[in-house]
């Protein structure tokens, strides 16, 4: 369990005004901003703020300036109710968040109560909208997909290129790791190719010693992880130093720099699902431009933080109002222009459609297949 981290303190650390303007729409933002995936923290600050500031550079939200509020979960579902509790004291209207299904799930309970919208920009695991979708709620949607969209992918191609050989189904009993996993292994199942084995690991352990022996001696070809980038990084980095050849396959939280920082050369090759690349999407082009300029690369969800702020305001706009039934019924009525792509959404707050394709490592960067 990780050291709590009262939410407040994330909120300080990105914003210092405290409690919100009266003139101005308070909005949130809650991901990993420390923890081990705070680099996916860090792509969230970085697409909110910058959606925020063109927002409010043409005009702002039915007359007023947005407020961005920044919370910190470190992934944590303790400490993500604890934040999401601390942004609703602060009378947010939309969060975008939080990045880790096991975050955006118990906070989904928060911002329901409180009448708040929340749009995950990253957290994939089918629960958290299926299960609101189940109660009742209004509140949640996603400007990402969905793990058994990105599972169907996944367990397609192992199935289509790894027929008779030994494939190993590795996750880190997180939401979203034992999640994605276990989509890819029912869509592999389907297609006809059975995994050789089923293991879990735990989030935040360093050394897989004892789970490489075992894949060698059962002379697994292809790794298929779910879970995050430090520990698939240290999986693919320990395989590699123990002479385990087998082909690495993961998911969209391998989608980020600090992969290879922890694989090295080891991390050759290794494959993972993600959408379409948006920094390539037209819409995009002039807010890639902006990030670039001042050095940074938008990789992985920061076009998605900014493509749900994005959504919020259209929905305000057309509702004409910043309460959460209105903002749910405009969406459900809108398509949205966004930096990731036109997003529409279905009755449980999904997008509709969304593509998964392969992408792959190599010599210290990633592209599309």
């Amino acid at each position: 369990m990780k050291r709590l981290i009262p939410a407040v303190l994330g909120a300080a650390l990105a914003f210092t005004a405290g409690a919100a303007n009266a003139q101005n729409i308070p909005i949130a933002i809650v991901g990993p901003i420390t923890g081990s995936n705070a680099v996916f923290g860090e792509q969230m600050k970085r697409g909110a703020e910058l959606a925020v500031a063109d927002i409010n550079a043409k005009g702002g939200v039915l007359g007023k300036k947005l407020e961005l509020i920044i919370a910190d979960d470190a992934c944590d579902p303790k400490q993500a109710v604890a934040a999401a509790n601390d942004v609703v004291d602060k009378k947010v209207v939309f969060v975008a968040g939080h990045y880790c299904s096991s975050a955006s799930i118990p906070a989904s309970a928060v911002y329901n109560e409180a009448g708040v919208l929340q749009m995950t920009p990253a957290s994939t695991n089918p629960a958290l909208t299926d299960d609101a979708a189940k109660k009742g709620w209004s509140n949640v949607f996603r400007s990402c997909g969905r793990d058994d969209a990105q599972g169907a992918v996944a367990g397609k191609y192992l199935a289509d290129h790894y027929k008779g050989k030994h494939v190993a189904i590795v996750h880190d009993k997180t939401a979203y790791g034992k999640g994605i996993a276990d989509e890819t292994m029912k869509a592999m199942n389907a297609a006809g190719l059975k995994q050789t084995m089923y293991e879990a690991i735990t989030q935040g352990d360093k050394d897989f010693s004892a789970l490489i022996s075992k894949m060698k001696q059962a002379n697994i070809d292809v790794i298929y992880f779910g879970g995050y980038q430090t520990e698939g990084g240290l999986i693919v980095r320990q395989a590699h130093d123990q002479g385990l050849k087998a082909q690495f396959i993961g998911a969209d939280a391998l989608v980020t720099e600090e992969f290879w920082k922890i694989t090295g050369p080891s991390g050759e090759g290794t494959l993972m699902t993600f959408p379409p690349d948006p920094r390539h999407v037209p819409a995009a082009k002039a807010v890639v431009d902006k990030f670039m300029a001042e050095g940074y690369n938008p990789e992985g969800y920061t076009l998605y933080t900014y493509a749900a702020i994005q959504a919020f305001a259209a929905a305000a706009d057309k509702a004409k109002s910043t309460k959460v039934e209105d903002l749910s019924k405009a969406l459900h009525s809108l398509t949205v222009p966004t930096v990731v792509g036109q997003l529409t959404w279905d009755k449980k707050g999904d997008v509709v459609n969304p593509k998964y394709v392969f992408y792959v490592w190599k010599n210290g960067t990633y592209a599309e297949i």
